[in-house]
């Protein structure tokens, strides 16, 4: 069955222009043709958007859509991984109909993750598409172990930690036995834990570099967690795909990645969110001022980084503020950073796209692609902050917000 989209706009988001008078004929889930004042064939359904602007689908690659910030240490001691599971659902239709038909996620409890897209793809859940992680690859005493507390306190359940070259290659293997399409490693310190530092370096080089052979060698690619200069360093040597925040990206780290073309992944939204709500998330005081810290260091290296020519796609880590705000990162990449909005949106689409290794599916609006569309009032190009008031969301054919 046919189906007919007809909008007044539609940017191209690879040269990041408008085209005026647009339709899109889409058969199934996938778009057949997309071209002005096109004849549709007799028959055909038609959908007419008026005066709006039509968009990919928009794709966030650094989410967690099992979890949610609340009071800090009732999400630590008294909600279980059920709990994930049971509000997953929501947080995942919350992103759908903000406009984000696809999402990364990186990292979650219990492969939950994986649950949740199985049954987006089988339609028992509405959802984005996903590409997940399971857990995140921790060291001892890292990011994604429990810090700070008695030695004698344990929370059961699958872990993440792995220690020196055996332990990680097995942790990637079962991981991706599990059902992980990407794997995370945790390769320096972080925010939102305990240990002393934000940014210091977790895995040694050896250890980075089985961690990426193991993955490559399973065909899948590798996220790394690293705000600190030498933790960055670490990861792109070893050769990473993407390096999530990257806060204290130096120059010399910034040729590297260059090189190798690894991907940037700054997440301004978490930074200012976490600041600006800390004392009602009932944060520890040494997790704020680290955050305080990075902060006041993020803006200039993610500048010199973009103005270098690092590739950046866009990734919010959606969970540590509320779900379905994914895209008010927008204009904060714009003031912050000085990013222009045609190269913000190409974060969201083609460049994401490319990260997850989905650029002939996901991205564009163009055949052969899925027909994951948005539609917003304004022009985005313009005015960016259209892209937070999304009115049209379809995903594979089926409309999902009207």
């Amino acid at each position: 069955m046919q189906l007919a989209i007809r909008a007044a706009h539609l940017i191209d988001v690879v040269t990041g222009t408008r085209t005026d008078d647009v339709t899109v004929l889409i058969e199934g889930d996938r778009i057949v043709r997309v071209g002005r004042e096109l004849a549709v064939p007799e028959g055909t359904r038609t959908i007419d958007l008026g005066g709006a602007t039509l968009l990919p689908g928009l794709i966030d690659v650094h989410t967690h859509l099992t979890s949610q910030s609340g009071d800090y240490y009732t999400n630590l001691f008294r909600r279980s991984p059920i709990d994930d599971a049971v509000r997953a659902p929501t947080y995942a239709k919350r992103t759908l109909e903000a406009g984000f038909t696809t999402v990364r996620d990186v990292a979650a409890p219990e492969y939950v993750d994986v649950a949740l897209r199985d049954a987006i793809n089988d339609g028992t859940v509405v959802g984005p598409r996903m590409a997940v992680a399971t857990l995140a690859i921790s060291a001892t005493g890292g990011h994604g172990d429990l810090n700070g507390f008695s030695p004698y306190l344990h929370i059961a359940g699958v872990s993440g930690v792995a220690d020196g070259v055996d332990e990680i290659r097995k942790r990637v293997r079962e991981n991706i036995k599990r059902g992980a399409d990407v794997i995370k490693v945790l390769a320096g310190a972080g925010v939102l834990s305990e240990e002393e530092s934000a940014g210091a370096p977790q895995y040694s080089q050896e250890e980075l570099n089985a961690l990426v052979g193991e993955a490559t060698m399973w065909g899948r690619k590798v996220a790394a967690h690293a705000h600190g200069t030498e933790a960055i360093k670490r990861a792109v040597i070893a050769g990473v795909a993407s390096v999530e925040h990257g806060g204290l990206v130096d120059a010399e780290t910034v040729r590297l990645m260059m090189t190798n073309g690894t991907f940037l992944v700054p997440d301004i939204l978490t930074d200012v969110h976490i600041l600006e709500h800390g004392t009602e998330l009932g944060l520890p005081q040494k997790i704020v001022d680290k955050e305080k810290w990075l902060r006041g260091q993020q803006d200039a290296n993610w500048t010199h980084a973009y103005k270098a020519g690092v590739k950046f796609a866009f990734g919010t880590d959606a969970g540590v503020y509320p779900h379905g705000q994914n895209a008010k990162q927008f204009s904060l990449l714009v003031t912050h950073i000085g990013m222009s909005p045609a190269d913000v949106i190409r974060m969201a689409t083609v460049n994401a796209a490319e990260l997850l290794g989905w650029s002939d599916k996901v991205g564009r609006v163009a055949p052969g692609y899925y027909a994951d569309l948005i539609a917003v009032d304004a022009d985005p190009l313009s005015d960016v902050t259209a892209l937070e008031r999304v009115r049209w969301v379809m995903k594979g054919g089926i409309v999902y917000r009207d």
